[in-house]
């Protein structure tokens, strides 16, 4: 297996990692239209004109808001190439073809073709890959939200010179032994080749060192990856695999996310929770957000069907991977703290029943009653059923003497 390991990572860059699509000639009929009708735009359009025409289509046509999966993915696609002017410049001049395994989510020629025309491009099956190696990369929450390009290093091994077949396996990778095991008795094995260590042939190689400007896409999640294909080791005969980093999301000290959604928690007096309060705290993207409550709003410890009580702000969640200015909600989940045995003042008890409704009347005794009064212990609910004498005890056993047992003597 081949190195592939990033070992230096460097301070954050700009753009795409190049590669793929170079060098293609202009296809017979290639068409170079169908992107900026997806668009509804000029060919002549602008940067600006372009982008404004994607937020507006993106917005409509998002499958969060109830739009088309497919018309979204074109938009997007569409979007993708033509906000790139190097990628716009090689579709103006060939077509889908010129933008081929570097456009739309990284998609081929074949995908563009069957997402735009419905149709699979005639693109004939190239010889066997490589294996793909994956790393990891370890990525905050806020770059996940804002977005980051980070240049890391890694080293990959390429042939020198034409790789041989090897003459001991001719080219196969395993020998045939044969072994006399006993009169008129052999035995066949195979086994790998010694010469070529199995491989079929033999190669000269040498390490080379990359550097890779890894672009982490805003809205991007975890386990997704980003790929730099043909990256990864040359192997005679095969074409050379890819370079996968997969993106592992780092754990955030104030945000936990699902999705597109983000969920803060906020534990609140009962002053609080019952007169409202002022929370100011900091987002992803260094804004300062003042959360409130509406003038008489309460803050319930749970809701009637004894869930965590939740409130949203809308749109203030993570952004979408290829639509960033469709985001997810921020999701509130609160904890009422009431206040500890004993610590309110005869004064302010009094206070509070005159000001909260639904305080009890004064119990007045009446002296012909007989009343007994009791006082509450705390208790846990799964401990439900289990009081009174367990069922193994005998209700019967007599109270008298020690609780020796007794021998009757018979005469």
């Amino acid at each position: 297996m081949f190195g592939g390991i990033p070992f230096e990572h460097f301070a954050g860059g700009g753009g795409f990692p190049g590669g793929g699509g170079m060098g293609r000639p202009p296809a017979a009929e290639a068409d170079t239209t169908k992107l900026y009708e997806t668009l509804g735009v000029e060919k002549t359009a602008t940067d600006k004109e372009i982008k404004k025409a994607y937020r507006k289509l993106a917005v409509k046509h998002h499958p969060d808001k109830g739009g088309d999966e497919a018309k979204f993915k074109e938009i997007s696609a569409a979007y993708e190439i033509l906000s790139d002017s190097e990628k716009r410049e090689k579709y103006d001049k060939y077509g889908l073809e010129g933008v081929a395994d570097e456009g739309g989510g990284g998609a081929d020629a074949s995908d563009l073709f069957s997402m735009f025309f419905g149709g699979g491009g005639g693109r004939k099956r190239g010889p066997r890959k490589g294996p793909s190696v994956n790393h990891p990369l370890k990525v905050s929450l806020e770059d996940l939200y804002n977005g980051k390009t980070v240049k890391l290093a890694v080293t990959r091994k390429v042939i020198v010179g034409e790789p041989t077949n090897c003459s001991s396996c001719n080219g196969k990778g395993m020998v045939l032994e044969v072994r006399q095991i006993g009169p008129g008795m052999i035995q066949q094995m195979q086994r790998p080749c010694s010469e070529c260590n199995g491989k079929g042939y033999k190669a000269q190689t040498k390490s080379e060192r990359k550097v890779l400007e890894v672009h982490v896409e805003k809205g991007m999640r975890n386990d997704e990856k980003v790929q730099f294909k043909g990256m990864g080791d040359e192997v005679p005969n095969m074409e050379p695999g890819d370079i996968n980093f997969i993106v592992q999301e780092k754990p955030h000290s104030l945000f936990k996310r699902k999705g597109a959604d983000l969920l803060v928690m906020k534990t609140l007096s009962l002053n609080q929770a019952l007169c409202g309060f002022k929370w100011e705290i900091t987002h992803l993207d260094k804004r300062k957000l003042l959360i409130s409550t509406k003038p008489g709003e309460v803050i319930k410890p749970e809701a009637a069907d004894n869930k965590p009580f939740v409130k949203i702000v809308p749109d203030e969640g993570m952004p979408s991977r290829g639509n960033p200015f469709v985001r997810g909600n921020l999701y509130i989940l609160f904890q009422v703290e009431f206040p500890a045995d004993n610590s309110l003042s005869p004064e302010a008890l009094a206070t509070l029943k005159q000001v909260l409704p639904g305080a009890d009347d004064e119990y007045i005794a009446d002296e012909e009653d007989d009343v007994e009064e009791v006082f509450m212990q705390n208790a846990n609910v799964r401990s439900f059923g289990s009081g009174g004498a367990s069922s193994n005890d005998n209700a019967y056993d007599s109270d008298e003497g020690d609780g020796q047992n007794v021998q009757c003597q018979q005469s």
